[in-house]
């Protein structure tokens, strides 16, 4: 009886669940994105503002890496093979600004919590990841999504979605917040890259 009671409950839980589930492909959003992730030295109101300065170069020279390009993997490569100048890019604003802090640039993958950019709602998870370290790295930190470039360019966050290869029903779910359905399959996204991630 006990096991049939179990079984019953499965059931239940799939009928209700299975219509929901990221069927559509939103578990492309932790694919297909690469995110920024710039840590301050300090909180420190002059470490922050140099945080911010060394934010806009890195934007800069990233947004020109990365314009041009139709997937991550094509954006992925293109900064990879520049993290060298980005980080001497980073340390020569450094200097400029007058400190001498060390800076670590590097592309991996890193966990981030939920997030919204510009409309863009992105659930939390693993995520392909350029991360700016500033001396200590022990400051308020600074995120934005570098492919598509949301944070690099002036189009609409749809269009630059579209670009990349996010269907109608995935620009969707990322951009639209009239609709709770959406915050439950970012939960059981979220559920799953916890558990598979």
């Amino acid at each position: 009886m006990k096991k049939l009671l179990i079984i019953s409950i499965a059931v239940l839980l799939a009928a209700l669940i299975l219509p929901i589930l990221p069927l559509s492909g939103e578990g492309r959003v932790y694919t297909d994105t690469i995110r920024l992730h710039v840590l301050a030295n300090s909180d420190s109101e002059e470490d922050q503002a140099l945080k911010l300065r060394v934010r806009d170069a890195i934007l800069d020279a990233v947004g020109n890496l990365v314009e041009d390009k139709k997937t991550r993997e094509e954006a992925e490569k293109s900064i990879r093979d520049n993290i060298d100048i980005l980080t001497v890019l980073a340390k020569d604003e450094i200097a400029l600004a007058g400190y001498d802090y060390d800076v670590k640039i590097t592309l991996d993958k890193e966990k981030y919590p939920e997030r919204e950019y510009e409309g863009v709602r992105l659930p939390a998870g693993s995520y392909t990841s350029l991360r700016v370290l500033i001396g200590a790295a022990e400051g308020q930190n600074w995120w934005c999504v570098l492919f598509p470039p949301l944070c690099t360019s002036a189009a609409e966050p749809q269009e630059k979605l579209a670009e990349a290869g996010f269907t109608g029903e995935q620009i969707r779910v990322l951009c639209d917040d009239e609709h709770p359905k959406y915050v439950l399959r970012f939960r059981i996204l979220e559920f799953f890259e916890a558990i598979f991630g």
